[in-house]
Formats: structure tokens, sequence, C-alpha cells
């Protein structure tokens, strides 16, 4: 959905003409807001998410088809995790997620007490766009959702 997209960071990443950005997001954008307004505007070459697809992701569908734009599915809690390893400075993870299934293709792969894994590599960004309700010098106040996790990705804050 829309609800911690962080539309006026958005619209002024529209404004100024930035192109050829790798989304990190739970979903590739609904309708004509927030993300999909960035889709729409050419900014985006690449989108790393779980859900790619739903109801109203047409600028997506049609961006995609089209062959305009790059997908990485990543199941949720893996881009949860791979986002954390960047933020905690880690190599790779080794997650049970997605073995024996067409995600793990071409991944290296582990037994581990008994149990299979598929390594995964953290996922780096060079800033991350956070919608905060309110921000002070040093702090923000935000809805708790994957913000937490994506405040871990940016690279200045390691």
């Amino acid at each position: 959905g829309t609800a911690g997209q962080p539309a006026e960071l958005i619209d002024g990443l529209i404004e100024l003409g930035v192109k050829g950005l790798t989304i990190v997001s739970n979903n590739a954008g609904n309708g004509d807001y927030g993300l999909a307004k960035l889709l729409k505007a050419g900014s985006v070459k690449k989108v790393i998410c779980s859900f790619p697809r739903q109801s109203d992701s047409y600028v997506f569908d049609e961006l995609y088809r089209a062959g305009k734009v790059e997908l990485e599915v990543v199941p949720q809690g893996n881009l949860a995790c791979r986002i954390q390893a960047a933020g905690m400075g880690l190599g790779a993870v080794f997650t049970p997620t997605g073995f024996g299934t067409l995600l793990a293709e071409g991944k290296e792969t582990r037994e581990i007490d008994g149990k299979d894994y598929v390594l995964e590599y953290p996922i780096k960004a060079d800033f991350a766009l956070i919608k905060a309700t309110r921000a002070i010098a040093g702090a923000i106040w935000f809805t708790v959702n994957l913000h937490v996790t994506l405040a871990r990705l940016w690279r200045w804050l390691r």
C-alpha cells in the first residue's frame, strides 16, 4: 500500500529529475501515487520488493512488461533480513526461506545443523527515504513498520 511512502520526498526526486534509482520497498507501487508516480516519471531502473503485483499496480506492470524496469522479488522476511544485514555490516546471511524454490536458483545453499539454507547478500543503499510524522534536529518520529529496518540501510548511519 501507500501507508508509509514519503510522498513529498518522492515528489522532490521527480522535480529534480533523478534517474536510475534502485528502489527497495515492500511493494512496487499503487495507482499513480508515491512510488508508482516515481516509476511513471522514469526515475526507477530496478525494484527490489516482496509484492510487485497488486490490483492497482498498473504503472509497474506496464513498465515491467515493456522491459523498462528490472525486478528482484524477495520474500518479506528475507527483505528485512538483508536490509538488517547491511545495517549491521554483515557480508551475507543464511536463511531457510526460499530453499528449494525458484528464488534460490543460482544461489549458494548449505546444510547447517541438519537444515537447508540459502545464502543471501545484504541490500545496501546510499540513502533511505522515510516518511516522518515529526522531525527535529537528529530525530524523527514515524509509524513503526519497515521504517526501522530501512533506517539501518542508509550508508550514512553506519
